[in-house]
């Protein structure tokens, strides 16, 4: 299964995100109001306020920032297969993205390249593009996919293939990683405790080094589509 992609001409990738203020009551009342408006429709039971909902705005590119993107591609040196990891994270998120877009040109931008994410068509790829939208940046070719077709585009997403065809279906990276086999990601923190992390212990690091374990999760989840070994810890070099 998907035995038919080149994994060397696949970059995996992953992102982090938070809320661009650290809190509600940080926000401009221009951007509260907005807020306000937008919290409307989170709510589910009568306690939520925009205030306490305002932690899950990290994950609408509108009102959140992405501080970490974390990249893999395999790599045959000799008899070895290597998995190399390389993340782009600063508080500085226009920095980061104009070097991730440089890279993505430079390496990742021949027709046969592929990006891979889980749920990326749904969450990395949009956030990263509307991101760099606001910041006024030209998209880099992957994914400038205006009036292209499903079909043309490229990009793979691990839950996608996981549906088979289900459309009802979401699976989370956790569960998918457990059912297969595949170690799980999940080990410090997760995607809920981000911006306790980064905005009030002020550990980026801590952030990046959860982002490139699920990096790492994405590819040998395809892996194991593919009915191949796992990649080796020992074969992991990060950059």
């Amino acid at each position: 299964m998907f035995n038919h992609l080149n994994l060397e001409h696949i970059l995996f990738l992953d992102i982090e995100t938070v809320p661009y203020f650290p809190s509600y009551a940080d926000m401009t009342e221009e951007w509260r109001d907005l807020w306000d408006y937008k919290s409307t429709q989170l709510r589910k039971t009568e306690t939520d306020t925009p205030a306490t909902l305002y932690p899950r705005a990290g994950i609408y590119a509108e009102f959140g920032k992405i501080i970490c993107i974390s990249c893999g591609y395999v790599k045959q040196v000799g008899d070895q297969t290597q998995f190399r990891l390389k993340s782009f994270a600063s508080d500085d998120e226009k920095k980061l993205l104009t070097e991730f877009s440089v890279m993505l040109n430079k390496h990742f931008s021949k027709p046969d390249h592929k990006l891979c994410a889980h749920n990326g068509k749904e969450f990395d790829f949009p956030y990263i593009a509307r991101r760099m939208v606001i910041h006024g940046m030209e998209l880099p070719a992957p994914l400038d996919i205006a009036g292209k077709k499903p079909w043309e585009t490229p990009m793979l997403d691990t839950m996608e293939m996981w549906k088979f065809g289900d459309y009802k279906s979401f699976t989370s990276l956790a569960v998918l990683a457990h059912v297969l086999n595949v170690p799980t990601p999940k080990d410090d923190i997760d995607g809920s405790q981000v911006h306790i992390v980064y905005y009030e212990d002020n550990d980026l690091p801590r952030i990046v080094t959860y982002c490139q374990k699920d990096v790492l999760t994405v590819a040998q989840i395809l892996r194991r589509f593919r009915g191949e070994p796992l990649i080796r810890p020992e074969d992991v070099v990060i950059n």
